[in-house]
């Protein structure tokens, strides 16, 4: 069972993650301690308002000879003059002898105060409460009771502002901070993400420098790299030069061997002419066959020795064009087709190596046809890493029963002793084709014989 994967694999998008997340998280603390800042500042500013506007009045209410209220106040606010603006005072007797009541010409109806047993006076003669105002506004309000005269007649002031108006002007900061800030985060992560990027185009460059290498187009990783990833590209072209000289040496010791035992097979091959009969015919199959033999391990190892090292890059259509007209020249009876995709495909390999896989299935090919052998090419897998090709060759001859196709790839296995051949023509293929990481099936052809199918990994 596959386990989900939390973290992405990639160091950018990791990067780009954390960072963003960080910058959001920033973000959300500065803004929320703003609001609480901006409303704690504007709601110790309406109440110093609103106690400015106390004392002010005051001030400005006394008591007639009769005993009556009396005053003009003015507080310098016009929203007091405004009916139902939620900005209000009231001036009310309390203690006997004391009458008549003011109010401010914004206060249509009177607005209740709450008993002194459930919203007490302070030691400063004041307390301070919510209420509900007349148009259903919430009010803040601020009372204080003060004596008048001499006579210590007592009124109860009241300043009322609207704690509406006051919420809605907070609300409205907020919505302008949270505003100002997405854009301003927005645009921190997208300049943050574009510097990352940035800062990280110098990996990319070493990707597609060891891609060029793979691909045999370059020889060692070349470029000005940044400080921090320098190290890692003189490491990487010291790996590379040690892997040549690894390569290098290998094939000069396969060499030295082919050349070492030369001489001796074409001695025992000579011998065997000069012998003659059945005693020289039989040293002189022999030998022949430990040449192909030889031939055959000295190139597995040549390619063993190449691969994952440096990818050549062999035109599939050419080559097998040039095959073709090889066979068509020494089988003029057997007709021949050619089927070829419209873009030209490479194959991540060598053309020798190629032309032995091609050669070795259209001379079986040909060996069995009647009259055709077809030939086609088609664009195999597509994954991020590694294309393929399928090479198929088939021919209108027997063809070979399912459970004898295992057989036949067998070293020196014939099916039929009645052709010539050593029985290593097929295996020979098998190995090249595993060699390149390739896959190899016998099938039956359409056409009514054996159809060989290759897969091989082309070059980007």
């Amino acid at each position: 069972m596959a386990t989900l994967r939390i973290v992405p694999r990639s160091l950018t998008i990791r990067v780009i993650a954390l960072s963003t997340i960080w910058a959001v998280l920033a973000l959300i603390a500065i803004a929320t301690v703003i609001t609480t800042l901006y409303r704690q500042a504007s709601e110790r500013g309406f109440e110093s308002l609103l106690s400015a506007h106390l004392f002010n009045l005051i001030g400005s209410v006394g008591v007639s000879g009769g005993g009556s209220l009396i005053g003009s106040p003015d507080l310098g606010d016009l929203r007091f003059s405004e009916p139902a603006s939620g900005w209000y005072w009231s001036v009310e007797p309390v203690s006997e002898g004391l009458i008549g009541e003011l109010h401010s010409p914004s206060m249509t109806r009177s607005i209740p105060s709450p008993l002194v047993s459930e919203v007490p006076f302070t030691a400063q003669f004041q307390r301070g409460y919510t209420a509900e105002g007349i148009a259903g506004e919430r009010l803040r309000v601020i009372e204080s009771e003060f004596v008048l005269d001499i006579r210590n007649r007592i009124a109860r002031f009241r300043v009322m502002g609207n704690l509406s108006e006051l919420d809605a002007e907070i609300d409205s900061f907020e919505r302008r901070l949270y505003t100002y800030l997405s854009i301003f985060g927005v645009g921190m992560i997208a300049i943050n993400a574009g510097a990352i990027l940035l800062g990280l185009q110098p990996l990319q460059r070493v990707r597609n420098a060891l891609a060029q290498v793979r691909e045999g187009t370059a020889q060692r990783l070349d470029g000005s790299f940044p400080a921090e990833i320098e190290p890692l590209a003189n490491e990487t072209n010291a790996l590379i030069e040690n892997n040549r000289r690894i390569v290098e040496r290998s094939r000069t010791q396969v060499g030295n061997l082919a050349h070492s035992l030369k001489t001796p097979l074409a001695v025992l091959l000579n011998e065997g002419r000069l012998i003659g009969g059945d005693k020289g015919r039989l040293i002189t199959e022999q030998t022949t066959a430990m040449q192909k033999q030889l031939d055959h391990y000295l190139q597995r190892a040549r390619i063993a020795a190449q691969r994952d090292s440096v990818v050549y890059r062999t035109p599939v259509g050419t080559s097998l064009k040039r095959m073709i007209r090889v066979m068509e020249k020494l089988n003029p009876k057997i007709g021949m087709r050619l089927s070829l995709p419209s873009n030209e495909l490479l194959f991540a390999g060598e053309r020798e190596d190629l032309e032995e896989i091609s050669g070795n299935l259209l001379e079986n090919a040909m060996k069995w046809a009647s009259s055709t052998v077809a030939v086609s090419v088609t664009a195999g897998e597509e994954q991020q890493r590694d294309a393929t090709f399928v090479l198929a060759i088939e021919d209108d001859g027997p063809g070979i029963p399912e459970a004898e196709a295992r057989e036949a790839l067998k070293r020196g296995r014939r099916l039929d002793e009645t052709k010539p051949g050593t029985g290593l023509g097929l295996a020979i293929v098998a190995d090249l084709i595993n060699e390149y990481g390739g896959r190899l099936a016998l099938e039956r052809s359409a056409l009514g014989g054996l159809k060989a199918i290759v897969e091989l990994k082309r070059a980007q």
